[in-house]
């Protein structure tokens, strides 16, 4: 299972941890994904959605 957003397709962005000699290792950011009940075309699917798309009410949640 990707680690990625099933709205917006947000997946994880790359970078380097810097410390404070200056050394450079890479790391990743991950998004904040929830997985959630929601309607998809009048059925109940668990989807992993950000939390981003939760709070902009790009899904309808299931009761």
């Amino acid at each position: 299972m990707a680690k990625a957003c099933e709205i917006c397709g947000k997946r994880p962005r790359l970078g380097n941890n810097v410390s404070h000699a200056n050394n450079k290792t890479r790391r990743r950011w991950y998004p904040n994904l929830q997985r959630v009940r929601a309607l998809d075309q009048g059925t109940v699917k668990q989807v992993r959605i950000c939390t981003r798309c939760l709070r902009a009410g790009k899904v309808q949640k299931a009761v």
